[in-house]
């Protein structure tokens, strides 16, 4: 790979990024499923999901801070709003949503985030938006319109869904918040300091949250829900967290969250696959309208880099 562009490193890093995120709602939906007399709540896993990732994102934070400069107070400052309101908040919020609707549509409401975060550019930071990026927003959430609309057809309990669906939009507007003013930090701390750091604020928070709200006891779970806590940590938190942000820093944040399209469709398949959740034509034709949409923003000629981040 050290021929390649930043920017053709940069699609693939968001496609990788997207393929262990897109695995989290599998991951937990399995997790809630465990036997258990009282299912674990969202707090204790959220809790449980940012500790055991808190060891690796500290040593990344105190070894890509030897030699860099130190960190002002209004870094301290943006670093905890968006600990905050990213990483924190937004997990919590999808956390929350999981466990009333099914995987396939938590993952489809998830990804109206690129569209609020290219709007949130236009019109608070006055970025212009790239005919390529239209082309692609339209492609991919037609598609993903399709797969909505089938899911809310073939739902049972409209009221779950409207309370899960709004959990996980606000999950969403609040991980757009994030990604619009992660670009600027990313460009001053490098992509894995600021990883680290904001990650590191987020467990705080989540932290303090379980102790405020939940017994030690809380803890004393099954085996089997440790084992998927550790795959939440390894393959859907620790390793997608980093190549988002490298991607970010390469080909912006707009572009980055376009290519992450592909994450419903994948979610959507491995939800039939493992959760045994339905798939249907207007999926399968959703998957087609996405998939177009990701080619043509990983394949855009268009400069791309951290100038034109959102």
């Amino acid at each position: 790979m050290k021929h390649w562009s930043p920017e053709r490193l940069g699609v693939v890093l968001a496609v990788l990024a997207a393929f262990g995120f897109s695995f989290k709602a599998i991951l937990i939906k399995l997790a809630y499923a465990v036997p258990m007399a009282v299912p674990v709540d969202p707090v204790t896993l959220l809790s449980l999901r940012m500790s055991f990732s808190l060891p690796v994102f500290l040593w990344v934070a105190l070894r890509a801070g030897r030699s860099a400069p130190p960190l002002t107070r209004r870094d301290w400052g943006m670093l905890l709003v968006l600990g905050l309101v990213g990483y924190y908040g937004a997990s919590l919020f999808d956390f929350l949503g999981l466990q009333y609707i099914s995987a396939g549509l938590e993952r489809l409401i998830l990804f109206t985030y690129p569209t609020l975060t290219i709007l949130i550019g236009v019109v608070f930071m006055g970025r212009p938006l790239q005919r390529n990026e239209l082309y692609s927003l339209l492609f991919s959430y037609a598609g993903i319109g399709l797969a909505f609309a089938h899911d809310l057809e073939l739902s049972g309990d409209t009221r779950h869904v409207l309370i899960g669906g709004t959990f996980v939009f606000a999950s969403s507007l609040t991980y757009a918040l994030y990604l619009s003013g992660s670009a600027p930090m990313i460009r001053r701390l490098g992509a894995m300091r600021f990883t680290a750091l904001v990650m590191t604020v987020s467990t705080v928070a989540a932290q303090a949250h379980f102790f405020a709200s939940q017994p030690l006891a809380a803890y004393r779970l099954p085996l089997r829900m440790y084992t998927y806590v550790v795959a939440i940590v390894a393959f859907s938190t620790v390793l997608p967290m980093f190549m988002q942000s490298a991607s970010i820093a390469r080909i912006g944040a707009a572009r980055s969250v376009l290519i992450g399209t592909i994450g419903p469709v994948l979610t959507i398949f491995f939800g039939w696959w493992i959760l045994g959740e339905p798939m249907s034509l207007a999926q399968a034709a959703g998957t087609g309208l996405v998939l177009a949409g990701v080619l043509l923003v990983s394949r855009s000629s268009a400069p791309a880099g951290p100038r034109r981040s959102a």
